[in-house]
């Protein structure tokens, strides 16, 4: 058995941790920062009040970045880096802002455009800003991870960029910054984190670590997704997602994601289904197709408590009613010119990554039975 861990990343999880960020700052004697958020921070006065706190050393925000963060947006901040002389980045938001802020922080010398990297497979520099990411949703685990998934709007192209420079300085978790989610993100994020759990035990990269991370991460899942989207003022419950979020992103980190994460990127770019809808939307169908030939799918399916993979999958198909989420196509009507475009393009590299090997005939199956 070989293996490497890393996890460059300080945790700080709990209730109200949030108040510690001054202290981040004054530590590490950061002197010139910006606040990358959303506009919801900003209208409640929760941006405000972290900028006005001189300690922070926030100068300013930027909060440019849509759903589903796209190039040109995360070169405007970039830009802005540069032209105000930042020294360090506060991302407090979901995956798509911790996500912005990672790829802009490369982009304080020469660098102009995250183009260059994006799906490109060239080097991203190692020198970069210092960021700290504070979460805001149980779901990405981000915060934890090297990985930025950006759209090109211009190109039609949603995939990830990986990088040892994406890694934050910190992670503080607070789950109190949760509490305000509402119920369709809290189960799109939440399916996305089962998601980051089972893929990262089964994917061929897998190792010992990461294994125990994605057990417990999934059971967390499992055991308190349905309590939060029904009673979302649960604080516990709250509480135990946002750890099943933080623990899930370092179960797949370093494993990758696999075939429900590849087909995740043209259901999210030509059809606009959020994220992790769109990961959980194959997900009980992957369950199948692996759990017939890999013995670590039925490993984990024995660990989680479940008779069979087929029992398994049945209980993902339920979870997603449960919450409200797709479990099929067939209102986009979708015919067949658009299932081959799907078919081709789901053969992201993730796809590969896959314990089982999935092929055109296997795609076509799964896209016929969520479309018919």
């Amino acid at each position: 058995m070989k293996w490497y861990y890393e996890q460059p990343v300080k945790i700080i999880f709990g209730d109200h941790k949030i108040q510690e960020l001054s202290t981040i700052i004054q530590k590490e004697q950061y002197k010139k920062g910006i606040l990358v958020t959303t506009t919801h921070f900003i209208k409640n006065g929760f941006a405000g009040q972290l900028l006005d706190d001189k300690k922070n050393h926030l100068a300013d925000i930027f909060a440019g970045f849509s759903p589903n963060p796209d190039v040109e947006e995360v070169n405007r901040l970039g830009e802005h880096l540069r032209k105000e002389k930042i020294d360090f980045i506060v991302a407090l938001g979901g995956g798509s802002v911790i996500d912005g802020a990672k790829a802009a922080s490369v982009l304080i010398e020469k660098e102009t455009s995250i183009r260059k990297y994006h799906n490109t497979g060239e080097k991203v520099p190692k020198k970069h800003l210092p960021l700290i990411a504070i979460p805001t949703t149980a779901g990405t685990g981000s915060e934890v991870t090297n990985v930025s998934v950006l759209t090109n709007r211009n190109q039609g192209i949603k995939a990830p960029i990986a990088s040892e420079s994406f890694y934050p300085q910190y992670a503080i978790v607070d789950p109190t910054l949760t509490w305000s989610m509402p119920a369709d993100l809290t189960a799109s994020a939440g399916i996305d984190v089962l998601s980051h759990a089972v893929e990262g035990y089964w994917s061929r990269l897998h190792q010992p670590i990461c294994d125990v991370l994605a057990v417990y991460a999934a059971k967390l899942v499992l055991t308190n997704i349905r309590t939060v989207y029904k009673d979302p003022n649960n604080q516990a419950a709250r509480e135990k997602m946002a750890a099943a979020s933080l623990i899930a992103g370092l179960a797949f980190g370093q494993p990758k994601t696999t075939a429900s994460h590849a087909c995740s990127f043209p259901l999210t770019n030509l059809y606009h289904i959020p994220h992790g809808e769109a990961c959980g939307l194959t997900l009980d169908f992957f369950i199948r197709l692996n759990g017939t030939k890999d013995f670590r799918t039925r490993e984990l399916t024995s660990q989680l408590g479940f008779y069979d993979y087929e029992q398994f999958a049945d209980a993902v198909q339920r979870l997603k009613r449960d919450l409200h989420l797709r479990t099929n196509l067939t209102d986009l009507h979708i015919n067949e010119e658009k299932k081959e475009e799907l078919i081709r393009l789901s053969h992201h590299a993730n796809l590969k990554n896959n314990p089982v090997e999935v092929t055109d005939e296997d795609l076509r199956r799964l896209y016929d039975g969520l479309c018919d």
